[in-house]
């Protein structure tokens, strides 16, 4: 997809006029949904209504517009294209099916936002894959994820501290919050349970996850004199993990672990085992409590009532799957307030839009991580590599975290797995195909 231009002189002694770019305008697209906070939105679209959904639907518009001149279509082929258009298919299938009898008000609602919140996905990945037009604008957007998450972090470690939650007093005109509980700090184990600017702490665990592994590439690849700032990065972000105080955390650090570990050289897997296991000692000697609880969380995790609430939720969940087997109920329509919680994406995917629409949500994902995985084998420059597989443990965390919340209803969350796969996209675009990028090719302006 091509790149419309600002006219811009590089010549000697030429002054360099700015552009705006693919990567200016996801950087505007983190910002708005890791920084403003997810409880914020214009009150006409509810719960789609995030400033970062409303700028998303207007880069699917800008999108789409470009296929009608021949110069701006995509020309590459993208595995990730294809997968964000079967899970469309996908939605809207099962949207059509479900209007095909009469619906309550509140059900119409909630499959018209579930197509509000789609196109915003669509549209941030497919600018993502094909409108990044350099592997150096790549890492420039990868690091404004890490810089965005680092703040997330400080402010999340200052709640856990303090109890206190700034950003609730935050005010922006034009927005209004959609749910007051969200401001809250929770409790668990008697310790404060924080989320940042997230709905939930499990979410913020999931923000912080996908962040992690590009916050340790940029860490072990810059140079000297930025080394001390990236690990300190590292660092708040790792940090920040463990006072979400959830088992998603472990979960989404382990995926972390796994996938990229077995990919760096002998000595920095030692050098990792070790930060990871001195991370333990250090929390149980500066936090005893903090490292009980977790001790407790997974302890006791096949007794407790979160788990038992989960295994629950499929026997519950069987009369709505019989019922709508292929298409499901459609998407956005299963409120938990008015049924139950599932506590897991993939159950609520196969309530909502079937088995077909789970089958096109693997799809989605396969397509993320075969796209980086081939990118790693594509290139011979150890930084690209290690980038590429940073990008599959970003989709690994989605994957094993998609099955320990609904993280489709969590905004952040969501447009964030959306946002990697889109960047696995252009990853295996621009190692695979530097042919296909060229001046003029997608996403500026």
């Amino acid at each position: 997809m091509s790149t419309i231009w600002i006219p811009r002189q590089v010549r000697a002694g030429a002054r360099v006029r700015s552009r705006v770019d693919a990567v200016t305008l996801l950087s505007c697209y983190v910002f708005l949904i890791m920084i403003i906070p997810a409880w914020l939105v214009f009150s006409p679209f509810e719960g789609a209504g995030q400033p970062s959904t409303i700028f998303a639907l207007i880069l699917f518009a800008w999108y789409l517009a470009t296929w009608l001149h021949p110069r701006t279509a995509p020309a590459a082929r993208q595995p990730v294209r294809l997968g964000i258009i079967v899970f469309g298919c996908a939605v809207i299938a099962a949207y059509v099916s479900a209007s095909r009898t009469a619906m309550a008000q509140t059900v119409t609602d909630g499959a018209n936002r579930g197509l509000i919140s789609l196109a915003g996905w669509a549209g941030v990945l497919l600018l993502a894959a094909d409108g990044i037009d350099s592997l150096d604008r790549l890492r420039s957007l990868l690091r404004r994820v890490v810089l965005c998450a680092t703040a997330m972090a400080v402010l999340a470690i200052t709640q856990f501290f303090t109890g206190l939650n700034a950003v609730q007093h935050l005010t922006i005109p034009g927005l209004v919050s959609w749910d007051d509980t969200t401001t809250d700090v929770l409790s668990r184990y008697e310790l404060n349970r924080v989320a940042a600017t997230t709905l939930h702490p499990i979410e913020l665990a999931v923000v912080l996850a996908l962040a992690l592994p590009f916050a340790i590439h940029q860490a072990r690849y810059s140079p000297p004199e930025h080394r001390g700032w990236r690990w300190s990065q590292v660092a708040l972000i790792g940090a920040a993990l463990p006072v979400t105080i959830s088992k998603t955390a472990v979960v989404a650090a382990a995926a972390v672990a796994i996938v990229l570990l077995p990919s760096w050289p002998r000595r920095d897997r030692l050098i990792g085992c070790a930060v990871i296991g001195a991370a333990g000692l250090i929390t149980w000697e500066g936090i005893p409590s903090l490292f009980h609880a977790f001790r407790s969380l997974i302890g006791g995790a096949a007794t407790s009532s979160s788990t038992a609430s989960r295994t629950d939720a499929f026997s519950s969940a069987a009369p709505f799957i019989a019922r709508h087997p292929w298409l499901g109920m459609g998407f956005g329509t299963f409120n938990p307030q008015v049924y139950f919680y599932t506590d897991d994406q993939y159950l609520l995917t196969l309530i909502e839009i079937g088995v077909i629409g789970l089958l096109a949500l693997m799809i989605l994902f396969g397509s993320g991580w075969m796209s980086a995985r081939r990118a790693r084998h594509a290139s011979a420059d150890p930084e690209t590599r290690d980038l590429a597989q940073c990008l599959a443990a970003a989709i690994a965390v989605s994957v094993a975290s998609f099955a320990t919340f609904d993280a489709l209803t969590f905004p952040v969350a969501a447009g964030l797995t959306f946002f990697m796969i889109g960047c696995a996209g252009a990853m295996l675009r621009l190692v695979a195909s530097p042919a296909s990028v060229r001046p003029g090719r997608v996403g500026s302006t």
